[in-house]
């Protein structure tokens, strides 16, 4: 399948700070520890090994066999997860809210960016062992961000009324009224062996599964388990006693906000800007549908717009004796994962890159190893026939990421017969003027302001009359602009990344199994590109 690459900066769709991590800019090297090459995992290995227990391993390895109780465990997740056991064995880690039917196409881009990390370092260190972990983030309380999924230009909404919904950690919604949307969906797609796989695919996750956790557990199972993909649910009580000292200096000493607070201002000053910024404390409380942020105000801990208090001896005992009811936030999250996983990379787009670039002195305060940063692969998905039009069209794959309008106004230009460029008559203009500016310096000075006035004057005329020219050609163009159009808005949805934008299921329906395989084939991690796939017809 032809795949092609554009870089990152190529595409106008992400920031100076990305780009400039890409590039290793000196300015932003403090704020990581090692860039992503394969010769770097080594040393990265060597530091968490330092730090991982053997003791941390029995307590990671017996939580995962309790959450895949309910599963039949595939052969390739169960080895695993028992070779965590071994002290050679270490894992990569990508993230992801519990999106209805996996949310965005991006989704499966994470995934499979681990999974071939994953691979790599197996290849590059035979005598260690590395294991792709996808971390439910079953603790986030945000339903409106997860209820739904588009699927061919519609949005397939989860209209929960359920309590909770909005409040309590999003994992524990039962998944009520979800044959609702399963019918929509299944009438929208309608029928075919392809079809009938996806139907059967979101009727076993979300309606023979009782909560959101366990139908988000089946259904990327289902779609990664030949993979060796370990899925984690790190809402336990098991894996958060491991984290109790870290929770402790959090609520007593502040740690996160006082070893953060500087480096995000930092990062602003360098003109990146602030992603979050952090709490005095940075931890929910999780407890009969309620997920509430912590607050303390004069040496005594309340639970923001509830009943809930507690002195420090109260407070710690609370945290010993039931640490699962305390939830990090985004702040506190990767140290959690860093503290209970053999980890030695985190994956993620570049908002979550960003909030990580603001934690490295969190980590090295609480003497915990800071990950390898390393950016998800993206792309975008277009048919054989969507290519040839785009040759056809003489548009170039860099110019499909420009705004419509630049991108309609150039092609304009480039095939009307006339030249619809002013540019050769303004710097006329600028010339002439200048020679008025001069006489007026040698006359009375008091002309300039006057000078000046009828230049911007007739700059503005000029101006006026380019784009009323370009909007007439353009009309006489009607055809090309409209297929320029049309074009870019099916590759483009919404005027967005297709992979921000389309779910899986509308791929799937075109390509079948061969999405998740060809993928797992052509994203490379470590290549730093954007990747464009030609699919051809199935």
């Amino acid at each position: 399948m032809p795949a092609d690459c554009l870089s990152y900066k190529e595409t106008n769709y992400f920031t100076s700070l990305i780009l400039d991590y890409l590039d290793q800019k000196d300015e932003l090297k403090e704020f990581y520890s090692r860039f992503p090459t394969l010769e770097n995992f080594e040393e990265q290995f060597r530091e968490k090994k330092e730090f991982f227990t053997a003791e941390k391993r029995k307590v990671l390895v017996q939580e995962l066999k309790q959450q895949y109780s309910k599963l039949d465990i595939p052969e390739a997740v169960s080895t695993n997860i028992e070779v965590l056991l071994k002290d050679s064995a270490f894992t990569v880690t990508t993230g992801h809210q519990l999106n209805l039917f996996t949310g965005p196409l991006y989704f499966l881009y994470k995934i499979v960016s681990t999974i071939n990390l994953a691979s790599a370092l197996n290849k590059e260190y035979p005598d260690n062992q590395f294991v792709p972990i996808y971390w439910m983030a079953t603790e986030d309380h945000d339903f409106e961000e997860i209820n739904f999924f588009n699927l061919k230009g519609k949005k397939f909404k989860w209209n929960s009324t359920q309590a909770g919904a909005g409040s309590d950690a999003v994992g524990n919604l039962n998944t009520e009224g979800l044959e609702e949307v399963f019918q929509l969906f299944s009438a929208e797609i309608g029928g075919g062996k392809t079809a009938e796989f996806l139907k059967e695919l979101f009727r076993k996750a979300y309606l023979e599964h009782s909560n959101l956790t366990e139908a988000t557990r089946f259904l990327a199972n289902e779609l990664f388990k030949e993979y060796g993909l370990v899925i984690l649910d790190g809402d336990s009580k098991a894996l958060k006693k491991e984290f109790v000292p870290y929770i402790e200096q959090e609520l007593f000493e502040q740690v996160s906000h006082k070893n953060s607070v500087s480096v995000a201002e930092k990062l602003n000053k360098l003109g990146y800007g602030i992603q979050v910024n952090p709490r005095e404390i940075n931890l929910f409380y999780l407890n009969n549908g309620l997920r509430e942020r912590i607050i303390e105000q004069e040496g005594r801990f309340y639970v923001n717009e509830t009943e809930i208090s507690w002195n420090k001896e109260e407070l710690k005992k609370e945290v010993n004796e039931h640490p699962e009811r305390f939830s990090p936030n985004v702040i506190t999250r990767p140290l959690y994962e860093e503290v209970i996983l053999p980890n030695l990379c985190y994956i993620g787009g570049g908002g979550e890159l960003a909030y990580w670039f603001e934690l490295k002195e969190f980590f090295e305060a609480v003497n915990v190893p800071f990950p390898i940063l390393l950016l998800r692969n993206s792309a975008l998905i277009e048919t054989e026939k969507q290519n040839k039009k785009r040759k056809k069209l003489e548009i170039s794959q860099a110019e499909l990421f420009l705004k419509q309008h630049e991108l309609i106004n150039r092609k304009v230009r480039k095939i009307s017969n006339i030249d619809i460029d002013f540019s050769p008559q303004k710097e006329h203009l600028v010339k002439q003027f200048q020679d008025l500016y001069d006489l007026a310096e040698k006359t009375d000075k008091s002309f300039l302001n006057a000078v000046k006035a009828q230049e911007v004057k007739q700059l503005k005329g000029l101006d006026h009359l380019e784009k009323r020219l370009l909007k007439a050609q353009k009309r006489k163009l009607t055809d090309e602009v409209s297929r320029i159009a049309d074009l870019q808005n099916e590759l483009f949805p919404n005027k967005a990344l297709q992979e921000r934008q389309t779910n899986f299921s509308e791929m799937y329906l075109e390509y079948g199994s061969d999405l998740i395989s060809t993928l797992i084939e052509t994203l490379d991690p470590l290549e730093f590109k954007f990747k464009i796939l030609t699919f051809g017809e199935k």
